[in-house]
């Protein structure tokens, strides 16, 4: 993973994964430790994931950044 991939992981798409792990009822304990380690340990300018966080990291960006659910929302008509 290049520095700049990282950078724009961390910046751009990171703090989604944290909001969409957090709110996943289904998430667990690991999940949530997990991703709010690495947006901690993203803030030091000289961190870099090991292969097996990037790999993770990688899978929670997969699972994490899709749409919304389609059913949720957040005004209600009613």
């Amino acid at each position: 993973m290049t520095s700049l991939e990282l950078d724009e992981m961390l910046t751009l798409r990171w703090p989604g994964v944290v909001r969409r792990v957090m709110g996943d009822l289904d998430a667990n304990d690991f999940v949530r430790g997990f991703v709010r380690s690495i947006a901690k340990h993203g803030k030091r300018p000289d961190w870099q994931p090991t292969a097996k966080q990037e790999a993770i990291m990688r899978r929670l960006l997969t699972e994490y950044s899709g749409p919304q659910d389609p059913e949720f929302n957040p005004i209600e008509g009613d």
